[in-house]
């Protein structure tokens, strides 16, 4: 259980701090091995005939979360070909979300940089026209203080 409060907590971490690439890349890899390791167990305990260990299991679930599907090894029983329409829906469907999530990210990230340099280049051109105001401003006195004194 603990491990679970981890991992939840380095979720929630990833979501809401700005992605890089890198631990993007390290959350697809680590979805799509948990779905290969768990359905590689799941089918070697509900398909043991067709899969006589685990190892076959998670190779035949990695051929599966990845829609290779070499057909080197198929379930035979129902429970196994359930197992693998999960495997088939887990793993594709995460990783869609998991992609999606990571897209609108960068998209929101990207958007604030710009908003962000955008608001500093709009405060830089009013400074720009108040400078200009002001100088102008200080030319009409001069005129007028000349005018004045003339």
């Amino acid at each position: 259980m603990v491990r679970w409060n981890v991992i939840e907590r380095r979720l929630e971490r990833f979501l809401r701090e700005p992605p890089s690439v890198r631990n993007a890349a390290g959350v697809i890899v680590v979805a799509t091995a948990l779905v290969v390791v768990g359905g590689g167990v799941l089918i070697r305990l509900l398909d043991h005939e067709e899969y006589p260990n685990i190892g076959i299991g998670m190779w035949w679930a990695l051929q599966t979360v990845t829609t290779v599907g070499y057909g080197d090894v198929t379930p035979s029983h129902v429970s196994g070909k359930l197992v693998g329409a999960l495997v088939m829906l887990e793993g594709t469907a995460f990783i869609a979300i998991i992609t999606a999530v990571i897209t609108s990210t960068f998209v929101a990230r990207s958007t604030r940089e710009y908003e962000a340099a955008r608001t500093e280049s709009a405060l830089s051109d009013r400074e720009l026209i108040e400078q200009r105001f002001d100088e102008l401003e200080r030319k009409l006195d001069a005129l007028a203080a000349r005018r004045d004194g003339a």
